[in-house]
């Protein structure tokens, strides 16, 4: 009796292993087979998701046959904690094995909405793209100021689309205030700021952002990308600079921003800064006049005058001069701007030269030159230039 048991029990354990392997046969084929999709969609993984909301995503839109099947075969692959954001197109017949790879790797994204926020140190915009799959080039539907518009309906149609990807684009130079501002004017974000993030504390670069994220959180992620470029920066610093900390260097970094937006200029001016601090000249850089009057707060809408230059504004605004390197020695106070990477690495990294002084050449760069005989004659040729432009 108990041999026939035994056998018996045998059989039921062999025929067990065969419908097992024959259905992790079953189950490999359907995860590697052309999916049920007769229509491209365009998938939507928001930040924060994970591979089962996603499998819910694709059973719903009719992506797939078997949410478990794909979300075992990401597991197996080793691909389940590699989920990224964005917006991801899956074509007709794409197989459950093909999506996994899609949403694992980083990239631009292959379809959707997008929806750009711009704050620059003149304005505000938000743009509105449509990319479109085929030519994956991006159609731009709508364009507007926040602050002094009213939005186009192509903008509605984007935040009603749950799919759309939005994106805060912050360029170099703006201020604190001007950034706080211009995250404030943003109808999808929430939450108030308690006040305004120290001058230069916020990174210039571009965010993902989601439709109701709290612009505290975008602040934090601003304020620590910046304190890991200036600490990355400070850390492979030239030997002898006339900066003593890393503030000194944010300082430095937000005049040299100010200046110019020539990639190849930022160490040029720096080493200007450099040479003039080393001999204990005064800076005299015009930015650093503008921001003691307004401290970041707008724009100044006129020429510099001498009673600028003299302190004389900035004194009877705010009761001091403490920005005007025409009048002070040394650095300003504190930074003028918030600095891109690149001028911060050009603060810490100058280039080597004897220059003493630069002007604007009138076509965007500027001329550099070791001595004041140098420096007029460039001055005369930028007057001539503009003379000339007044003439045409």
């Amino acid at each position: 009796m108990w041999r026939n048991i035994a056998s018996n029990f045998l059989t039921l354990m062999i025929v067990a292993l065969v419908v097992g392997l024959g259905g992790l046969a079953w189950a490999q084929r359907e995860y590697s087979a052309d999916g049920p999709l007769e229509a491209a969609i365009c998938l939507r993984v928001a930040p924060g998701s994970n591979m089962t909301r996603v499998a819910a995503q694709l059973e719903e839109q009719g992506a797939i046959s078997n949410g478990m099947i794909y979300r075992l075969g990401a597991e197996y692959s080793d691909k389940s904690g590699q989920l990224k954001a964005g917006n991801f197109l899956i074509e007709e017949g794409t197989s459950m094995a093909e999506i996994v790879d899609m949403v694992t790797t980083s990239g631009p994204p292959t379809c959707g909405t997008e929806v750009i926020y711009r704050i620059s140190v003149a304005n505000q915009s938000i743009q509105v793209r449509e990319l479109d799959p085929a030519t994956q080039e991006f159609e731009v539907t709508g364009r507007f100021d926040p602050t002094a518009e009213e939005a186009p309906e192509s903008y509605a149609n984007a935040v009603a689309d749950t799919s759309t990807r939005y994106r805060v684009v912050v360029a170099e130079g703006v201020t604190s205030w001007q950034i706080t501002e211009g995250l404030k004017a943003w109808d999808i974000l929430e939450g108030e700021i308690a006040s305004v993030p120290p001058e230069g504390s916020l990174a210039p670069e571009g965010y993902e952002v989601r439709a109701g994220e709290a612009r505290a959180d975008i602040l934090a992620e601003m304020t620590e990308l910046q304190a890991s470029r200036l600490a990355e920066a400070w850390a492979a610093r030239q030997d002898g600079l006339q900066v003593d900390t890393p503030e000194e260097a944010m300082i430095l970094a937000s005049i040299i921003e100010k200046e110019t937006q020539i990639p190849e200029e930022r160490p040029l001016v720096a080493s200007v800064l450099q040479n003039r601090l080393e001999r204990g000249w005064q800076l005299q850089f015009d930015p650093t006049i503008i921001y003691g009057i307004t401290r970041g707060i707008g724009t100044l809408d006129r020429p510099i005058s001498n009673a600028d230059i003299s302190g004389r504004t900035e004194a009877r605004i705010h009761g001091s001069i403490e920005y005007n390197t025409y009048q002070i020695d040394g650095l300003p106070a504190g930074p003028i701007g918030n600095p891109g990477v690149a001028a911060i690495e050009a603060a810490l990294s100058p280039s080597e030269t004897d220059y003493m002084f630069f002007v604007a050449t009138g076509d965007g760069g500027h001329a550099f030159a070791e001595t004041l005989d140098e420096h007029n004659e460039n001055v005369a040729r930028l007057r001539a230039r503009e003379a000339e432009a007044r003439d045409n």
